[in-house]
């Protein structure tokens, strides 16, 4: 269906106004209603019909090549900010509050929303989250459930192992990863959600069923500056949707017991 990388992909053409659902638009310059061929948030893998997205990162600020993706053949800017030469007439130019939450919103909208189609259990916490994902991948799968996990060492569609490189995937890479699960019937995804990840905004657009917080401890202050920055994001990550409940490490027990008595053995052939 597509090609995929961590920071682009490219599909049939598409109207970009499709994938804009749910966005907050500050302001507009151009066609919203253009055919685009996918998204991407590094200049260097820009093609024709690319739409860029411009993110202010940790260490490069994608704004300061918004003309290098022009350049390469890119139709659409999403931008905090407007750049100073707008005096292409054939580019879009939409400016938002935050770009790295749109472009999770708009990968979500790509896929057609596949965190919907599952259950999707997001994992959350300083330590435990790995051993917690494969655990509860486990149990499910012994239950006779299709279930895909996302997590540190490997994803998994069933026992079908994917390669990865980052705990918490990209937006775009999730999404694709999402999207498989559901197309190939899993009924639940366990995920592994680190800190970097709800910073960056990498879970933006996601629809999660439940959300395990494990425990927090002073690790990881080098990128979040304190404990209570690091606290706060972690808290984020829970309370966002109206849907995740926050549990401890021993309530993620009763609720696992709980799943445990009312979820049935189903047949084998589903598998």
């Amino acid at each position: 269906m597509c090609k995929l990388c961590f920071e682009y992909i490219v599909l049939n053409m598409f109207p970009l106004n499709t994938v804009l659902d749910g966005v907050t638009i500050c302001n507009k310059i151009g066609d919203i209603d253009i055919e685009v061929e996918g998204i991407c948030s590094n200049s260097k893998s820009i093609k024709s019909g690319i739409v860029f997205v411009a993110i202010r990162g940790e260490n490069h600020d994608g704004h300061k090549f918004i003309a290098e993706a022009i350049s390469h053949g890119s139709r659409a800017i999403i931008s905090e900010e407007l750049p100073k030469d707008i005096s292409n007439k054939d580019i879009t130019y939409i400016v938002v509050d935050d770009s790295s939450k749109t472009l999770g919103i708009m990968a979500a909208n790509l896929y057609d929303n596949p965190s919907k189609k599952l259950q999707l259990i997001g994992i959350t916490g300083t330590n435990g989250k790995t051993s917690t994902v494969h655990i509860l991948h486990g149990i499910f799968r012994h239950l006779g459930y299709n279930v895909g996990m996302i997590s540190t060492i490997v994803n998994k569609i069933n026992e079908e192992c994917f390669p990865t490189s980052y705990t918490t995937p990209p937006a775009l890479e999730i999404n694709k990863l999402l999207f498989d699960m559901a197309e190939r019937g899993c009924q639940y995804c366990f995920m592994e959600v680190t800190s970097h990840g709800i910073l960056e905004n990498r879970i933006a657009g996601l629809h999660f069923k439940v959300g395990v917080f494990t425990n927090i401890t002073q690790d990881h202050l080098d990128y979040h500056g304190s404990f209570e920055a690091y606290m706060k994001v972690n808290r984020r990550s829970l309370l966002d949707s109206r849907t995740m409940r926050l549990l401890s490490t021993m309530l993620m027990i009763v609720v696992v017991h709980s799943w445990l008595t009312t979820l049935k053995p189903i047949s084998t052939h589903s598998r």
